[in-house]
């Protein structure tokens, strides 16, 4: 990404044609390119209509709103100019045309909007990271949880938690440099470690929960697995509620893992279907379906294991260890009404067992609204401070370089061994933040965005 002080403009809104089209311009001569177009520089902060002119031909392009931020009061932080135009391709192309003609500007580079908020103080890298996930969120859950980090929910609690690392910091720094001082405190050390234990503490809950929050992101892994022909991927398309998987009589039909992401009552959920587990096969290809199915039920949230309810007292369940599994009992419909009360005593008792039919939709409410409570326990309601891996890799070299501390000072370690581990939990807080040493991950993140953004 280019870090020169360029003039940079976008298309900031959705691909064309659509009713508004905004066009954004950042930077020193984001005034001067303003002028060039409509003739003018509006009030600072109020919307001005303006005729939009080739500055070139003086050619009428477009009557818009015209909006002028300087900095440092604008997004970036830098000069901000707004267009909003009619979201017409020929009108798009002939204000970017003629902004690429004036002197010092250049077309974005994806995320350089934000990536200028960032380098300006506008956004620390934890609201930067939270405001990728907003634009990518796809349930209610997801953009709760981005807009609560994008308003400082980790940031602020990180720059907190670094205040507090200096302090302590400060504490055994001051019994290094002034030992010798007869009207420094003798207990300084012990002051340090009064701010670094809660600390140590604070920072160990927020660990604790970061599970759920990553989770989130994701969205919650389902898997559907079984023996062959037992309904899984009408089961699939039922809850999709679209033909995502073909569905046959013949057994083995599906070979590959089939993913479909669902919104369940505002809960992201990635909903696999895998290929009919058997104990062997002579089929090279169904056989590395099978090992596909096993490794995806594996490192699933919660696996559908489905049976033919009519074949319920023959099948066995090969579900791994550890893993929380639900037994389906699916083809409701081809059971005589003799055999029902049989299966419903065989699996009244058992957790997460449901009786459906895939093919007539029976039971299927049901076992969506578990799912749904499911999610609903899994993530809770309370906000997730950590969402990320980034987040919870810098998290956990804080902690153990306070948890360091606290040990060496138990054992009346030396001030300067104590003073390097306090002074890594600062470091590293501020690399959460992005306030130091952060240059090598932000191509990583930035390059995920769009351009305009």
């Amino acid at each position: 990404m280019t870090t020169t002080n360029d003039t940079i403009f976008a298309l900031s809104s959705g691909r064309p044609p659509a009713a508004i089209a905004v066009v954004r311009v950042s930077g020193p001569r984001s005034r001067a390119a303003l002028k060039a177009l409509i003739g003018r520089v509006p009030e600072p902060r109020k919307a001005a209509l303006a005729n939009v002119r080739d500055p070139l031909t003086g050619e009428p392009i477009d009557q818009a709103l015209a909006l002028w931020f300087p900095g440092p009061r604008s997004e970036t932080g830098e000069d901000v100019v707004e267009l909003q135009l009619h979201g017409g391709h020929a009108v798009i192309a002939a204000v970017l045309a003629a902004l690429g003609r004036i002197d010092g500007l250049r077309l974005a580079e994806p995320g350089e909007f934000t990536r200028r908020a960032f380098e300006h103080g506008q956004l620390d890298l934890t609201q930067v990271e939270a405001l990728a996930d907003l634009i990518g969120a796809e349930t209610a859950a997801q953009r709760r949880q981005a807009f609560q980090q994008m308003r400082g929910l980790l940031g602020d609690r990180a720059e907190s938690w670094r205040t507090q690392a200096i302090e302590a910091l400060a504490q055994v720094e001051a019994a290094i440099d002034f030992s010798d001082e007869g009207d420094v405190p003798t207990n300084l050390i012990a002051r340090a470690i009064a701010i670094a234990r809660p600390l140590a503490d604070e920072i160990a809950a927020a660990l604790a929960g970061a599970e759920r929050g990553e989770r989130l992101r994701e969205g919650l892994w389902i898997v559907i697995a079984g023996p062959p022909n037992a309904g899984k991927s009408t089961l699939l398309n039922r809850i999709a509620r679209r033909e995502a998987a073909i569905v046959s009589p013949i057994a083995g039909t599906t070979r590959d893992v089939i993913e479909v992401h669902l919104d369940l009552n505002g809960y992201p959920v990635n909903l696999i279907d895998t290929a009919g587990i058997r104990e062997s096969s002579d089929d090279p290809v169904e056989h590395e379906g099978m090992r596909r199915a096993r490794e995806q039920a594996a490192r699933a949230n919660l696996v559908l294991w489905v049976i033919d309810a009519t074949e319920a007292d023959a099948t066995t369940t090969t579900i791994p260890p550890g893993v929380t599994h639900w037994t389906v009992l699916n083809k409701l419909d081809l059971v005589s009404p003799q055999q029902l009360p049989r299966l419903e005593w065989q699996f009244k008792n058992q957790a997460g067992a449901h009786l459906i039919s895939a093919t007539t939709g029976a039971g299927l409410d049901a076992l969506i609204d578990a799912i749904v409570e499911f999610a609903e326990q899994t993530f809770t309601l309370e906000p997730a401070l950590v969402t990320r891996e980034r987040q919870r890799n810098v998290l956990t070299e804080v902690a153990q370089s306070l948890v360091e501390s606290l040990r060496l000072a138990e054992q009346g370690a030396g001030e300067e061994l104590i003073a390097e581990q306090l002074r890594l939990a600062a470091t590293g807080l501020g690399r959460l933040t992005g306030r130091v040493d952060v240059e090598d991950i932000l191509e990583v993140i930035f390059r995920d965005f769009c351009i305009g953004k």
